[in-house]
């Protein structure tokens, strides 16, 4: 099994953050506009990424201003059982976030491509947090 793994620093607070990754104005800001969200465990989050791309991500794990767990049910056939986790500490007003998107089954041109992906939505939440400016999936040029 293969996964990724990012870290990154955010100058802000770490309630912030997780206030970030759990709200459809946090989420809806950085990541893709076009979604369903609720911070609430067992919930089904919805993310559209445009042209019928709809990933559905259910919450097994929400431990507030630490750790957040997705399994995904819904989205392209190589996330499908994949999981995603966002890790979070505070240190002197820096709160690191490794993110892991785990349990994929190979090494493929897709996965290499979202793990690209996956570290432009950490700095997107990075200049969300920071400034209040994200750059969400549709309005990125690749």
């Amino acid at each position: 099994m293969e996964k990724i793994e990012h870290i990154n620093y955010i100058k802000s607070p770490i309630e912030a953050v997780f206030t970030a990754l759990t709200t459809q104005e946090g989420l809806g800001a950085f990541w893709t506009e076009k979604l369903v969200v609720k911070s609430e465990l067992g919930f089904i989050n919805e993310f559209n990424f445009g042209d019928n791309d709809l990933t559905k991500m259910k919450i097994t794990e929400l431990s507030p201003n630490k750790r957040i767990l997705w399994e995904c049910i819904e989205s392209d056939p190589e996330w499908i059982g994949t999981k995603i986790s966002f890790d979070l500490t505070e240190k002197d007003g820096v709160t690191a976030i490794v993110l892991k998107h785990f349990d994929w089954r190979e090494l493929t041109e897709f996965y290499q491509w979202c793990n690209y992906n996956w570290a432009m939505f950490l700095l997107s939440l990075k200049n969300y947090c920071e400034d209040g400016d994200g750059t969400p999936y549709l309005k990125r040029k690749f």
